[in-house]
């Protein structure tokens, strides 16, 4: 048996029940509700917000909440999903990067401790295996990924540029820790993956590589333009000179 139980997601799922699985927990359901009102009713680019909140619905009400308990890189993909794409979405969405505070390398650094934190075996497994670690890990991750694109998607020049450069950084770096262990490092999965046509080894390196490359591509678009902008702004001073 896995190390830790499966608190909140469910226990691990075999490939032929996945869709019977939804999350429909009243108070989830009651939170996304507020959301989808203050889609409705708050958005300042009603588009991004919408689209924030089908992600939402997309990782915590969806199978896909249950199958991050057998699958490790499934998890992945909810962090990634959650900070790097609902995260950014529901910023231009309500207009929050305009109460963008603190330095970009702040907002980075501590985005860049709690994910590091989190993907550490015996923080995940609490995470993994308990309501309040799981809520906790959440609202972490996604609080501080809202800070991040804030500072990102606000400002320009070399406090959002430098932003997004380390975030860059920093998840390319925790991927290939985890793509290039040698040996399984969440206990959690050890005996869940086997049905899913995976090693426990095998899923971590899944989990690795998504967030080393795809999860990488929404730091890198921001680090294009911001250059643009930047570049856009040398150029009046070029042409006048």
């Amino acid at each position: 048996m896995p190390d830790t139980p499966i608190a909140y997601c469910g226990a691990a799922p075999l490939p032929g029940e996945l869709m019977t699985v939804w999350n429909l927990d009243p108070v989830l359901l009651a939170g996304l509700g507020v959301l989808a009102w203050a889609c409705h009713a708050r958005a300042t680019r009603p588009g991004a917000a919408w689209a924030g909140f089908a992600l939402a619905v997309l990782v915590f009400v969806s199978p896909l909440c249950n199958l991050t308990s057998a699958l490790f890189s499934a998890r992945v993909l909810h962090h990634v999903l959650l900070t790097a794409a609902i995260a950014p979405l529901l910023v231009r969405g309500f207009g929050l990067e305009r109460f963008a505070i603190g330095g970009g390398l702040a907002a980075a650094g501590v985005h860049a401790v709690l994910m590091w934190l989190w993907h550490m075996p015996g923080a995940y497994a609490w995470g993994l295996g308990s309501v309040p670690g799981y809520w906790l890990m959440q609202a972490t991750l996604l609080l501080s990924a809202l800070w991040l694109w804030s500072v990102i998607l606000g400002r320009a020049g070399g406090a959002a540029l430098g932003a997004a450069a380390a975030s860059f950084i920093q998840m390319g770096m925790l991927g290939a820790v985890i793509v290039f262990a040698s040996v399984p490092l969440y206990g959690a999965h050890l005996l869940t993956t086997a049905p899913w046509g995976l090693t426990a080894l095998e899923d971590q390196q899944l989990a690795g590589l998504l967030m080393w490359v795809p999860a990488a591509g929404p730091y890198m678009a921001a680090i294009l333009w911001q250059v643009m902008v930047l570049l856009r702004e040398d150029e009046p001073a070029a042409g006048h000179a």
